[in-house]
């Protein structure tokens, strides 16, 4: 009797979310190019689909993510894809906000993927880590130079110096995980994603935009760099029907223009 052998990811949408699970359970969701090539290909369609307004990214079976695959990596291959890099996402993610959903162990790889997102839904029992060092090798996927953006720096130094775990409770203390839950992290954060979703999508994607290349403004450039961002979105269509539907006490109809 033949076998049925399942995606190493699956894609779903749900009312304007788009789910990308990790499905090699067996191996801990551990990332292959296989994997990687497909999560490329759904940042894509959610960036090109205007009726998805948010991503999320999760693993099967009470895992998020192990890392790269070491015995592919040992027969050479790297899961990077072009100019969106390691995993499909962590050079160039999605324009709309994507979220991760972490279950279980989200180590190397796996902890550069949640850091590449924008939020974090964790599961109380979800650990973060990024041990590369005790492998003699280097977190080369963001996540030296993500983590110290966002958590104090020494605590992110500490972290990739020693390769110790980060449970996930800890993590929230410090601000890297947005919501804790007792049970799975998806639920939750389809919920957040739900709230995000049922706003402006041309105001969603700005606010991202803006927040992220801020960081790099200088005190002179940053209002005529805002203006360049905040100024379409002031001009468009969702702008006057959002003051249009409070104004009238109902739902806004947004079309994205």
């Amino acid at each position: 009797m033949s076998q049925t052998i399942e995606a190493p990811v699956l894609v779903e949408e749900h009312e304007g979310v788009l789910v990308v699970t990790l499905n090699r359970p067996q191996a801990k969701n551990a990332m292959n190019l296989a994997m990687a090539l497909t999560i490329a290909e759904a940042m894509d369609r959610l960036d090109d689909d205007p009726r998805l307004q948010v991503g999320i990214i999760t693993g099967a079976q009470g895992s998020f993510c192990s890392g790269m695959d070491l015995k592919a990596f040992l027969a050479g291959e790297r899961p990077s894809v072009g100019d969106r890099g390691f995993g499909g996402l962590v050079q160039r993610p999605p324009r709309k906000p994507l979220i991760a959903a972490v279950d279980g162990y989200a180590l190397a790889g796996g902890m550069e993927l949640a850091l590449a997102c924008d939020l974090i839904v964790a599961s109380e029992n979800a650990r973060f880590g990024i041990p590369e060092a005790k492998r003699g090798l280097v977190a080369a996927a963001g996540g030296l130079m993500r983590l110290p953006r966002q958590m104090p720096h020494r605590l992110a130094l500490e972290l990739a110096l020693t390769g110790d775990f980060l449970e996930a409770p800890r993590a929230h203390d410090l601000g890297l995980v947005n919501r804790l839950t007792p049970g799975r992290a998806l639920p939750s954060a389809l919920d957040l994603a739900r709230q995000i979703a049922a706003n402006g999508p041309l105001a969603v994607q700005a606010s991202k935009e803006l927040i992220n290349a801020s960081r790099l403004w200088g005190e002179e450039e940053m209002w005529d760099r805002q203006a360049g961002i905040t100024e379409p979105v002031l001009a468009s269509a969702d702008a006057i029907e959002g003051a249009a539907a409070f104004a009238e006490r109902r739902a806004p109809q947004w079309t994205g223009s």
